[in-house]
């Protein structure tokens, strides 16, 4: 792999082109002439570091080459790939080129050298003369695992051993080696390209000897057993300032939200950014370390029961809030002043804010001069500004909070810059005041306060006695230290605030998994131990932490374990060690410990730095405290990291951390909503700000009597509190709030089984490569190392109770269904058929060396392993036949549901066609009661001419005996027009229906003589009827049935037995059915009355008829009461 395509993995902003494959040249030429390839039997995590750092590879043997083979290989591996040829370059290299022509001679040679090793036969090759060509990686037992990766694997154990053993392996840039089940980190003080997702993925759930030492097996195992045994860990990372516990940390935090991968993107994405928004909050520099952590951090990652992570929550502790108003020679104030103010200046926002452009504020100046122009000339001041933004909008903070914390910020700088006089008076010569009020402006503006207010409140207090309120001035000292106060408190106050709000946002969501069955992965990252030339309070805290982290290492790897071989009769090598609880014991014992006596201390008013340290020296009797001669204000403390000498100037002042109660009243008065829950909410046992309470507004409150005549509409979070509240000396102290911040933090270590990374400082000047023996022997010692390796070979670090490890490991060697006691026996049956050595049973407890855990977990996962994989086939097998029968069962549905739909479908179809049918009588009747109203009004006309002239009488009794025979010809006669039409629209009509289903059906059915016989017949007995009756009855019956009237409503009606009938009807339906044929049915109610010019009339009057009145057809009588019988 080309060094640049390595560089890309890491660094984001770096790219590569095709030239990488000319590097794949070179090495693929080496591989043909040495028969392997570079680094080859080296780990391929090995190999990542060597490849970028190492010069470039060439041939084992070069002088056995050509000149030319050589130098072709040194120009496809330079290492910069800027400089590196293409491969159309290389064609022209005289290498290349003398092949050319010489094709034939080259397969000749090639054959010849075939055809001789097929005689010598097959030849066992050594290692370095087998060509491996595309061969997958792997590595034997003994290559995989160095015995170089474990101190504990050597075999003499001193002081010169391990130190000679760390510096060979940091100078292959190995900078992490196990004690045990310890690691140990150097800091490389160089970026390495070891920490990309490819390598999270080689320490996923693999054993730790798989691979080399790394930062990312440490939380690999810490992750494995909150999983395997549903256990909270902890993961604490100790070490001096600048040895690299930060870095550490984030490692850890972006393996383990690698390793919990949940479907929430975006919380990964969140808690992957908490860090460096706390950081630019809490680090500063430092003379030793550039990123230093000011406070202490306890990172927990909170995990469902499966292993995705769910939320997370941090808890902070003793923020340095002096370095807000002064710093150190040679230190910087907190990150987050100058990435705003570079921000700030590249957006053209320093006059919204108030900020000054040429001079820097007071409170991040410095003595040399050049922190304007680091902040205008340095990019990273302004790319980190742009990064916290990121942060901010990434966590879920919305614009209005941002907008806030930047004035916040802005209006500690500008407060910083605020300047007192002292002015004289006939009565009072210590009063003081704000002789340029413009600083004085800037800040309350950005604060949201009102300038007098403000000012009355730096240049003046209250104070209560016996119920009245006296307001005394302060001095320019006094008012000075309270413009400081202030600001510290501003700043400590904002920042618990973005811690809280941060554990708002990343809280687990209650409908993933309930808080309470979850578990959690702890991460300490606290302040190292420091020892600077001038050494104050701060420092103080800061090494009695140390000195508790120490102490709790101590008592976990060497004091409880060495307490349980007595109890449990194991018979084990005692190894010595330095116990620090004394010291501790001189700080925190009450009530003659340190912390107390300077509490004590701090509540005399009149109590000065000097009556302390002499207080010190009277009550600290002991060996690990001392008081230099000649220096007054000065004591030390024998460490267990060395001898540190503090100087107790401040002491007292930084103890009681007072804030005044008129500036809390005046901040509580703010407009801006931030800067009201900052004051108004009360700080907890650790000096944190608590959680936010409900709103409640004091607007009907008074203020204060120097206050009344300003601000009088106030709107606040709480009631404000009487001054005399806040200005009790018998309220907590920093001493008390260290005191409860180092209970509360052992309080949630002790919980969660422990995982320790100890970091290494390889020398003072921080620089990459350089190794310094004596400052590295130094850290050994004092952190006991040495201690910790003999421990670790001898002794048994994981004491399981029998119960609990058969309940643990009972898989590997009963059945599932069993449910074996915790018994010795039980034990010794699970020993022994996992197959493991060195471990020993007490009288309740099973001893195991470090990597047994390890082994046992392994033996378990596969035997759990292959229990799922059963599980998985049986789930698969019973899916398969629920769902078989799930789909015969809908198939069922289907066909119930589609048998329904049909039989639906078919019912309404059949009642649209009866519908049809209906309206087609209906109008065929209407047409036919047409026809025989105009044919009796036909024969009622010829009945009256005959009557009125005898001699026709004798013709009408003819025509009315031949009026059926004749009709055709009458119609004729009358309507000459009519046959033609009838037959082109006949024959226009039948040709069009002819096509139809329906009619084709009828069409048969009338082709049947058996079917057309009886229709026949009957019309016959129709029509010849008239004629008998007439016969019968003579001329009166005649008479009598001419003048019968129409079918009266509600009557039946009549029968269509004439085949033009029949013949009309099957027509009529025909075209009803066939939606193509043009003749489309009136609607009901639409019936035309029947007149003369009526085609159906037309083609029905065959006899000759006289022409109608139209008095008479005009009446639609008849019509309606036909339309009305059908609509009835």
């Amino acid at each position: 792999m080309a060094p640049e395509v390595i560089a890309c993995e890491q660094q984001y902003d770096y790219s590569y082109d095709a030239r990488c494959d000319v590097w794949s040249l070179g090495i693929t030429a080496i591989e043909l002439g040495d028969g392997d390839p570079p680094l080859f039997d080296m780990h391929p995590v090995k190999t990542l570091f060597k490849i970028p750092r190492n010069p470039p590879p060439t041939l084992l043997h070069p002088e056995k080459w050509c000149r030319g083979f050589n130098h072709f290989i040194s120009q496809c591996l330079i290492k910069d790939f800027e400089k590196r040829p293409s491969v159309t370059h290389l064609l022209e290299h005289p290498f290349i080129k003398q092949v050319h022509g010489k094709d034939m001679s080259l397969q000749k040679q090639l054959a010849e050298l075939i055809q001789e090793q097929q005689q010598l036969g097959s030849i066992t090759k050594t290692r370095h003369e087998r060509i491996h060509t595309r061969r997958p990686y792997h590595v034997d037992g003994a290559d995989r695992y160095s015995l170089d990766d474990d101190l504990v694997n050597l075999e003499v154990l001193d002081e010169d051993t391990i130190i000679h053993q760390l510096q060979k392996r940091y100078a292959d840039l190995q900078i992490y080696t196990y004690v045990g089940d310890i690691l140990i980190a150097l800091n490389p003080f160089q970026n390495l390209s070891i920490y990309s997702p490819q390598f999270s993925k080689l320490y996923h759930g693999v054993k730790r000897s798989s691979n080399p030492p790394h930062i990312f097996a440490s939380a690999d195992a810490a992750y494995q057993s909150m999983v395997t045994f549903s256990k909270d860990q902890c993961i604490i990372i100790s070490g001096e300032s600048g040895a690299g516990k930060t870095e550490s940390a984030h490692l850890i935090v972006q393996h383990l939200t690698f390793l919990g991968k949940a479907n929430n993107r975006a919380l990964r994405e969140k808690i992957l950014q908490v860090n460096p928004l706390v950081e630019a909050f809490g680090n500063a520099c430092t003379a030793i370390n550039d990123n230093s952590s000011r406070f202490g951090k306890y990172l927990e990652m909170m995990f469902t029961p499966t292993g995705a992570v769910m939320g997370a929550k941090i808890s902070e502790y003793l923020l340095e809030k002096s370095r807000v108003i002064k710093q150190a020679v040679g230190e910087k104030n907190f990150h987050i002043f100058y990435y705003i103010y570079a921000g700030l200046y590249h957006q053209k926002k320093l006059s919204e804010y108030r900020l000054p452009d040429k001079k820097p504020p007071r409170y991040i100046d410095n003595e040399t001069g050049r922190v304007m122009h680091d902040i205008v000339t340095k990019d990273s001041y302004g790319r980190q500004f742009e990064a916290i933004q990121h942060c901010f909008r990434i966590i879920g903070f919305t614009d209005e909070e941002v907008y806030s914390v930047y004035r916040i910020l802005t209006g500690i700088l500008n407060t910083g810059n605020i300047e007192f006089a002292a002015i004289s008076s006939q009565h009072q010569t210590d009063k003081s005041e704000v002789p340029n009020p413009e600083a004085l402006d800037n800040a309350a503006a950005l604060l949201s306060i009102g300038s007098e207010e403000l000012q009355e409140a730096l240049t003046s207090h209250c104070v209560v006695t016996r119920g009245e309120t006296i307001i005394r001035t302060n001095t320019v000292d006094k008012a000075a230290d309270v413009r400081d106060a202030m600001s510290k408190a501003l700043y400590g106050r904002l920042f618990s605030w973005i811690v809280n709000r941060i554990n708002t946002l990343l809280q687990p969501d209650k409908n993933i998994c309930n808080a309470g069955n979850g578990m959690n992965v702890g991460i300490l990252d606290i302040f190292g131990f420091e020892n600077f030339t001038r050494n104050s309070f701060e420092q103080l805290c800061i090494n009695i932490a140390n000195e508790q982290i120490q102490f709790y290492f101590n008592q976990h790897i060497f004091a409880l374990e060495q307490m349980e071989y007595q109890s449990e009769g194991i018979d084990a090598a005692k190894v010595e060690y330095e116990d620090n609880r004394p010291l501790l014991d001189m700080f925190l014992q009450k009530p003659m410990g340190l912390l107390s006596l300077l509490d004590e201390e701090s509540r005399f008013p009149q109590a000065t730095d000097l009556t302390l340290v002499d207080k010190f020296e009277d009550n600290l009797r002991c060996k690990y405290f001392w008081r230099p001669k000649g220096v007054e204000l000065s004591f030390g403390i024998q460490h267990y990291a060395g001898k540190v000498l503090y100087d107790a100037c401040a002491f007292l002042e930084k103890n009681r951390d007072t804030l005044p109660a008129d500036v809390v009243v005046v901040l509580r008065t703010s407009e801006n909503k931030l800067l009201q829950q900052l004051f108004s909410s009360p700080l907890t046992k650790t000096g944190n700000l608590a959680q936010a309470r409900a709103r409640v507004t004091a607007a009907s409150r008074s203020l204060p009597p120097q206050l009344s005549a300003g601000r009088i509409k106030v709107d606040t979070m709480e009631v404000m509190r009487h001054p005399e509240e806040t200005t009790n000396m018998k309220r907590q102290t920093m001493a008390s709030y260290f005191r409860y911040s180092l209970m509360d933090l052992l309080s949630k270590m002790v919980v969660g089984q422990p995982h320790f990374i100890r970091c290494i400082k390889p020398n003072d000047d921080r620089e990459a490569l350089m190794f310094s023996h004596e400052r590295v022997l130094l850290q050994l010692q004092y952190t006991g190392i040495l201690e910790t390796v003999k421990i670790r070979q001898k002794g048994y670090s994981h004491r399981i109770l029998f119960e609990e490890f058969v309940k643990r490991y009972y898989y590997l060697a009963f059945k599932a269904h069993e449910t074996p006691l915790g018994s010795r026996e039980n034990c010794l049956a699970i020993l022994e058929k996992s197959k493991l050595d060195n471990w020993i049973l007490g009288k309740t407890k099973v001893f195991l060396k470090y990597y047994h855990i390890e082994q046992l977990n392994l033996f378990l996962r596969e035997v759990i392993g292959r229990v799922v994989v059963m599980q998985a086939y049986i789930k698969g097998w019973l899916g398969a036949r629920r769902y078989k029968k799930v789909k015969e069962k809908r198939e069922k549905s289907a066909v119930t549901i589609q048998s329904a739909w049909r039989g639906y479908e078919a019912r309404r179809k059949y009642k649209e066609i009866r519908n049809r049918r209906t309206d087609a009588a209906i109008h065929i009747q209407a047409a036919f009661r047409g026809y025989i109203v105009r044919k009796n009004y036909t024969r009622l006309k010829t009945s009256t001419v005959c009557a009125a002239d005898p001699q026709l009488t004798s013709s009408c009794f003819t025509s009315d005996f031949g009026c059926e025979e004749h009709w055709q010809q009458t119609s004729n006669l009358s309507f000459p027009e009519v046959p033609d039409f009838l037959h082109k629209q006949t024959k226009k009509d039948l040709d069009e229906i002819s096509a139809s289903p329906f009619i084709q059906k009828y069409s048969l059915e009338m082709n049947d003589p058996q079917s057309i016989g009886q229709p026949q017949s009957v019309a016959d007995h129709q029509l010849s009827s008239p004629l008998r009756s007439h016969k019968k009855g003579g001329s009166e019956n005649c008479l009598e049935q001419k003048l019968r009237t129409p079918r009266r409503r509600c009557q039946q009606p009549k029968m269509l037995n004439s085949p033009e009938d029949n013949m009309y009807y099957n027509q009529l339906n025909g075209t009803l059915e066939y939606q193509g044929s043009k003749r489309k049915p009136r609607k009901l109610g639409q019936i035309k009355v029947l007149d003369g010019d009526d085609e159906y009339y037309k083609s029905l009057s065959a006899i000759e008829s006289v022409p109608e009145d139209d008095s008479l057809l005009s009446s639609p009588s008849s019509s309606s009461r036909g339309v009305s019988f059908a609509q009835s």
